[in-house]
């Protein structure tokens, strides 16, 4: 139990003997004390005042003495302001939080809810490798699930390859025109950026070829139908769907340099799953449940055979399920995939990691499903982000202004490099060393970057501003972390006395570090990495005050030593979980 349940425990329990008035601890308002006034945490009496029919002065004094003489413990002083009344945390409770928690390596962790999440992000396209956008997807979905396996749930983590369609096929015409049977190993380009480039390619002949056409008299409407790679790529498709020998030899073939691309970026990344879908395999999904949906009367089936569901009643619109010829449209495929993956792992909660383009798919999505009765429909949780913009602006794959995700780790690791050695601190380190720390801090930058803001706002990525020693930034705290380690490395905790009493900048200390456990949980209960980021960064900026103000291994006392030592394993161990739970390495020097 943190400090802020047991102020709102001992505080309905004194209402409770003072006046006889049955409440729940939360709905006792707690709010951290506002700087300007003295005290930790603050109970607000406002609800009380008029229930009880006492003025607030008389209320808190009341309140403020029973918490104080029943607890002593825990509250070591008191004072009221204007209806709010302030409670002073005893040093002793700080004392023994430290002492407990100092060398406790899972502090922070949840035992077992028994609950199961499935968190589905990355879905790439084999068509291009993976981008920024990708990142802050992967980075998303791997911190969630991170954080709600630290708070107690078993854990999932899909992934859905988009492996089919027309945008697939561009590729693969392009490649039969453009590449001479060039492949990555006789080129040297990586598997995914070799397919992207005909990708790209596909879109620099269409265009030259929609412009001819128009040039010639036709209409830019009908050029753009008529234009000779587009029409084979609609031929292509479709000779795909029929499952052409060759066409399938040849879409094997340029997935499997994908495939291996990815895989190298991946594992750069620290992205992984527990299963992998391919749409290939799955878009078939969910036919059947369009026929039980009509015989449930939750689909319709109009005069051209297409099937609908009508969802004007909830706010939304008509949607088609199923087209007049038979053939499934991705709301189908997502309604079946959804049944599938919940028969294999029976989760609580399938959270999809999309961006927020997909907000109104996945209103349709839950809405489908629980019309149907499908056991997992309540559990569809969209966790919907943001566009990452560059500051030059948006970035488009069809005409190659996307930043590669590996041309992107390259420059961070690059920048990395070039601040580290600028600050002239690594002297001593080997050369294979000196490549580790540079990755380490290219890479915490970046996921720090991109994880800091509230996933559903959209952001501004900027390399440089990423990698400052000094700022909001994964280097930041990276840094912090390898200035306790050094003091650690002098001088460890011996676990002996460390006093009675604590100086305002150790109680500040010890209070963020209390709080960590709530955050994870915050963070967890919000799907919300950022939540950890900033706790983490703030953790790093008390650590950086405090130490700047006194001496750790010149302390003015054994016992003021020993507690300072206790409070730097303790923070060095919260920055180390708490940043990896954002996918985050801490270096141990740097």
């Amino acid at each position: 139990m943190n400090v802020v349940l047991k102020v709102k425990v001992a505080s309905a329990q004194a209402l409770k003997e003072l006046y006889n008035i049955d409440l729940q601890p939360h709905d006792v308002l707690v709010n951290a004390t506002k700087p300007e006034f003295e005290g930790d945490y603050t109970v607000v009496l406002f609800s009380f005042i008029k229930l009880l029919k006492k003025a607030p002065d008389v209320l808190g004094q009341e309140l403020g003495s029973h918490l104080i003489n029943r607890h002593p413990d825990l509250f070591s002083g008191f004072n009221i302001i204007k209806g709010f009344l302030n409670l002073t945390i005893a040093d002793g409770y700080w004392l023994q939080f430290i002492q407990s928690n100092a060398a406790n390596l899972s502090f922070g962790a949840s035992a077992s809810t028994g609950s199961k999440v499935m968190v589905e992000y990355s879905s790439p396209n084999t068509n291009k490798p993976l981008h920024l956008g990708h990142l802050r997807n992967n980075f998303l979905g791997w911190s969630v699930a991170e954080i709600l396996k630290t708070t107690g749930h078993g854990i999932v983590k899909t992934c859905v390859v988009n492996d089919r369609g027309i945008h697939i096929c561009k590729s693969m015409i392009a490649w039969q025109y453009f590449g001479n049977g060039d492949t990555p190993q006789s080129t040297g380009i990586k598997g995914d950026h070799f397919v992207g480039d005909y990708y790209v390619k596909f879109n620099e002949a269409y265009k030259k070829q929609v412009k001819e056409l128009v040039d010639s008299g036709m209409t830019e409407e009908l050029a753009e139908k008529e234009a000779p790679i587009m029409k084979a790529t609609q031929q292509m498709l479709l000779d795909w769907e029929a499952g052409k020998p060759e066409v399938m030899e040849l879409w094997h073939r340029m997935n499997s340099w994908v495939y291996e691309g990815f895989d190298i970026t991946y594992q750069r990344i620290g992205s992984n799953f527990d299963k992998v879908y391919y749409e290939s395999n799955t878009y078939l999904l969910g036919k059947d449940l369009v026929e039980e949906g009509l015989s449930k009367g939750v689909f319709v089936k109009k005069e051209d055979n297409s099937v609908w569901i009508d969802l004007t009643n909830d706010g939304l619109d008509e949607k088609l399920v199923q087209r007049k010829d038979g053939t499934s449209v991705y709301i189908t495929q997502d309604i079946g995939l959804a049944e599938q993956k919940q028969k294999e792992f029976n989760v609580d909660q399938s959270i999809y990691v999309v961006g927020d383009e997909q907000n109104y798919h996945f209103k349709v999505l839950k809405l489908i499903c629980q019309k149907l009765g499908l056991p997992s429909a309540d559990g569809i949780y969209h966790l919907s982000y943001g566009m990452v913009e560059l500051p030059s602006g948006k970035m488009k794959s069809r005409e190659g202004t996307v930043v590669d995700a590996d041309d992107l780790v390259d420059e961070m690791v690059n920048i990395a490099r070039q601040k580290t050695e600028e600050l002239g601190k690594v002297k001593d380190f080997s050369p294979a060393e000196l490549a580790e720390l540079y990755d380490t801090i290219g890479l915490g930058a970046l996921k720090f970057f991109l994880l800091r803001v509230d996933p559903r706002k959209k952001m501004i990525f900027n390399p440089e501003e990423s990698i400052d020693f000094h700022g909001f930034t994964g280097p930041f705290i990276q840094y912090t972390h390898a200035r306790i380690k050094s003091v650690l490395r002098k001088s460890m905790p011996e676990g002996s006395n460390i006093g009675n009493s604590l100086l305002p900048l150790e109680k500040a200390l010890a209070i963020e570090l209390e709080q960590f456990p709530s955050v994870l949980q915050e963070a967890a209960s919000e799907h919300d990495p950022s939540k950890v980021a900033i706790y983490t960064f703030n953790l790093a900026k008390t650590f950086s005050s405090f130490y700047t103000e006194h001496s750790i291994g010149n302390a003015e006392t054994a016992d003021k030593k020993e507690l300072r030592l206790q409070l730097a394993q303790l923070t060095a161990g919260v920055i180390k979980k708490g940043m990896a739970v954002l996918g985050i390495k801490v270096p141990e020097r740097m």
